[in-house]
């Protein structure tokens, strides 16, 4: 049963009580039999156009205003909210018994029995909204992606419409075929500058808008990213998230798909075929040919690199001291993680080319490397960037074996490492331990998101009274 069919019976009820009409009165005018009747009512039915159409002419009113979404009272609004509320997994994970609402309860005990399911849900929200759920959450997501070789195909084939519909053809994706395309979904595209601080965009579902920052901005591509992920959630229809892995995953499939907008699946597979011929796959020309971040090209071709070329791969985005931001491999290369097998935030291996890249004095031009480790031999190749919270370095890397269709393969640069053994880069030698052992004490920079717990609310990490406040602003403009 779900809330939709719950409030399409209690509109039904309530026009047939306003019509002062029994359940065999309106039975017997629609040619069906109470007991039907009484399950659409109930929310266990859904009754068929015909059915509808006849019952809006019984009740003296439209299918329209059947279908709508408003509850039609406060009464029903409770057993609808009470509805919903005990299917969500954090009821059902505490394994205790279904509260129905009759007739005779009272509406006051019913308003008691919401508002204390309202506050287990917050309490759960709270409890939830930690960098230790997110961690386990993303490590379970990051497994499951790993098997799927980070390829999603429904995603794919949904964008590639979407993009066709709005009349692309190739290249980079444009601003303005991104606009078209929010118009395809019945939204607006609205630049705004005072979005809240907490929000990437946001959509106004009641005046069918979609607000991001002003297309003048620095960096202005992730406009269209931005866009794109705001219509994912549209048309996978994403409900509130009841939990982390939630979402997460929501999160890994807006970017998905924005990212198979901006670089199309059959183009891109067609690209990176073709460069696989000539022994010649370069991030830097999937970046170029598609008008995209070195990042997202690099992402992208994790996504298909499996799939459709045969090969496997690994990414690591790497900050400047050699913290991992975001990582994936489906081809044994030995990642660190926790104990709980999270990788984010672990210390990259001083000798892998994720951080070996900024030591060059030159860095506009890729850097290519051979790396032979105790699982074996891999190549990479790595671009250095500058972002908001400073330098990060993105690698894309093969097995050995695999390096032949890539450019950069002729590289000489090649490096041992041996971690995680402690000797390969994580002790000091014997002249430095002997010079300032016991004679140096630092002060450690603590990174204040290992310890805070994010934002509250619907949605993890916004700020709900900031994002009502805009709206609120933006709607009587």
């Amino acid at each position: 049963m779900t809330s939709d069919l719950l409030i399409l019976g209690k509109r039904i009820r309530h026009f047939r009580a306003q019509a002062g009409l029994t359940l065999d009165q309106l039975s017997a005018q629609v040619g069906v039999v109470p007991s039907q009747l009484s399950q659409i009512e109930n929310g266990r039915r859904e009754p068929k156009l015909s059915l509808l159409t006849a019952l809006a002419n019984a009740l003296g009113t439209s299918v329209p205003d059947l279908l709508s979404q408003e509850a039609p009272d406060r009464r029903a609004e409770l057993e609808v909210e009470l509805d919903r509320l005990q299917r969500g997994t954090i009821y059902r994970d505490l394994k205790l018994p279904v509260v129905r609402s009759t007739k005779t309860m009272p509406t006051e005990a019913l308003e008691s029995i919401v508002g204390l399911h309202r506050d287990i849900e917050r309490r759960a929200r709270e409890a939830i909204a930690t960098p230790e759920e997110a961690r386990r959450a993303n490590t379970a997501l990051q497994k499951e992606q790993r098997a799927a070789g980070n390829y999603m195909p429904e995603l794919d084939e949904l964008a590639e419409d979407l993009v066709k519909r709005a009349g692309h053809t190739a290249g980079a994706l444009m601003h303005k075929t991104v606009a078209d395309m929010v118009e395809l979904i019945g939204f607006q595209l609205i630049y705004v500058n005072d979005l809240p601080p907490s929000a990437r965009s946001v959509t106004d579902l009641e005046n069918k808008r979609i607000y991001i920052p002003p297309a003048s901005i620095p960096g202005g591509h992730g406009l269209r990213a931005m866009a794109l992920q705001a219509v994912a959630h549209r048309l996978l229809d994403h409900k509130r998230p009841e939990n982390y892995a939630d979402f997460l995953r929501q999160r890994l499939e807006i970017n998905y798909f924005a990212a198979s907008c901006l670089m199309p699946i059959t183009a891109s597979v067609a690209f990176l075929r073709e460069a696989k011929r000539d022994r010649n796959i370069a991030i830097e020309d999937f970046r170029d040919a598609f008008g995209v971040t070195h990042e997202a090209a690099a992402l992208r071709f994790t996504n298909l690199a499996t799939t459709h070329l045969d090969l496997t791969c690994h990414f690591l985005r790497v900050n400047s001291d050699g913290g991992l931001f975001r990582g994936y491999e489906n081809d044994g290369l030995a990642i660190p993680a926790d104990q709980f097998g999270s990788i984010e935030g672990q210390s990259i291996c001083r000798k892998w080319p994720a951080r070996v890249a900024f030591e060059r004095q030159n860095r506009t031009t890729e850097f290519y490397q051979y790396t032979d480790t105790p699982g074996g031999t891999y190549w990479d190749t790595t671009q250095t960037g500058q972002g908001e919270q400073g330098e990060f370095s993105i690698s894309i890397g093969v097995p050995f074996e695999q390096a032949q269709w890539f450019r950069g393969r002729d590289t000489s640069a090649r490096a041992t490492s041996t971690c995680p053994d402690p000797e390969c880069c994580r002790t000091p030698d014997a002249q430095a331990r002997d010079k300032w052992s016991g004679k140096a004490w630092p002060s450690a920079r603590l990174n204040p998101y290992v310890l805070a717990p994010l934002p509250t609310g619907t949605f993890p990490g916004v700020d709900q009274i900031e994002i009502y406040e805009f709206l609120e602003k933006h709607a009587r403009a």
